[in-house]
């Protein structure tokens, strides 16, 4: 079990994250890559990026076991603005850190590659420019085509829980945060494959949605790090990747007229209750249900329940069409169409268990 112990200070720092995190999407997706697990999430996903990859994995292998610790060094605080300063921020990581965490790599189960020990070498920077290029080179593959539902799942995360944090302050946020995660304060509480104690100290703790993350929530294996808690978003549907047809294209779309329809994007531009909508937009409760499913339908909207009512967000294709412009599609560097809708979220224990791992 993981136990993560606040103070009254780190209550009031508690951040949630401003979208994905492109490095531990890459690094957790690749996770996602190697098991059987949630098929019906993943299944198609594996296959499509299994096509596209041309190698970048044999590195990766060497440094992300299936399951255990991987090091911090690869997924560092930078990566929140954006994957080429994340990328930046790992090539110049220290050779002392690089050492000292393949040292803790090398420790555990599996054997320790050759190619993963040359990375502690005498010229560890230019090792760390190949690891950045294949990491450059996988999520071109595993993760850039599927950024839009990516991002919409996470934003449409974030939503809910600033919802609770309005509502209820910290204790609501915390509360509400995936069932493996269990608030009694002043502990936060999480199901973990070994057990670990977790002191803020006065730092606070940043929330991180992610999409790639599974069953267990993720921490970095040094306590001296930021405080990140990287957990699974609640609900998720398979990502569709950027350009492909998938569910919301087609008739769907070519529905979205009138001066309703409009109303109703515009009501669900800051995260919505079925009720609110309905009052809102000024139509009744059961047309309002079914405005929002046909935008659901049509990749406009991500529907997620939220206690005993469902809450309405707009994806990034949504925003950019209320708002008249690609600038909400923008992520990773690329635009386009992605698609998101309701379901749980299959199970599977995260690759990623303890450490960096969690």
């Amino acid at each position: 079990m993981l136990r993560i112990h606040f103070t009254g200070r780190d209550l009031g720092a508690v951040r949630m994250a401003a979208g994905p995190d492109p490095l531990w999407e890459t690094i957790l997706s690749f996770h996602r890559l190697r098991d059987r697990r949630g098929p019906l999430v993943f299944g198609e996903w594996r296959t499509e990026t299994r096509v596209r990859l041309k190698g970048e994995t044999r590195l990766l292998g060497a440094l992300i076991p299936k399951r255990g610790y991987f090091p911090d060094f690869l997924t560092p605080a930078e990566s929140r603005t954006g994957l080429a300063e994340g990328l930046e921020a790992l090539r110049a990581t220290p050779a002392e850190r690089v050492r000292a965490e393949l040292a803790l790599l090398a420790a555990g189960p599996p054997a320790f590659p050759a190619r993963a020990a040359a990375l502690g070498d005498d010229d560890p920077a230019a090792e760390l420019g190949r690891l950045a290029g294949a990491l450059r080179a996988y999520h071109r593959a595993a993760v850039e085509p599927y950024w839009p539902h990516i991002r919409a799942r996470a934003e449409a995360d974030r939503v809910v829980r600033g919802r609770a944090l309005l509502d209820g302050g910290a204790d609501a946020l915390l509360a509400t945060l995936p069932p493996m995660i269990r608030w009694r304060a002043p502990v936060l509480e999480a199901d973990y494959p070994v057990d670990r104690e977790l002191w803020l100290d006065g730092r606070g703790l940043l929330l991180q949605p992610s999409f790639f993350c599974r069953a267990t929530p993720v921490v970095h294996r040094d306590p001296a790090l930021p405080p990140v808690l990287v957990y699974p978003v609640t609900y998720a549907h398979a990502p569709v990747a950027v350009g492909h047809g998938g569910r919301g294209a087609g008739p769907s779309l070519g529905r979205l007229v009138g001066r309703t329809r409009s109303a109703v994007l515009g009501a669900i531009a800051h995260g919505t209750t079925t009720s609110e909508l309905a009052r809102r937009a000024g139509v009744s409760l059961a047309s309002a249900s079914q405005h929002a499913c046909v935008l659901r339908e049509a990749g406009l909207v991500v529907t997620l329940r939220h206690g005993n009512a469902v809450l309405h967000t707009l994806t990034p294709l949504g925003a950019a069409l209320l708002h008249g412009g690609a600038q909400g599609m923008s992520g990773t560097g690329i635009s386009g169409t992605g698609m998101s809708g309701t379901g749980m979220s299959g199970t599977g224990i995260s690759g990623t268990a303890y450490g960096s791992s969690g």
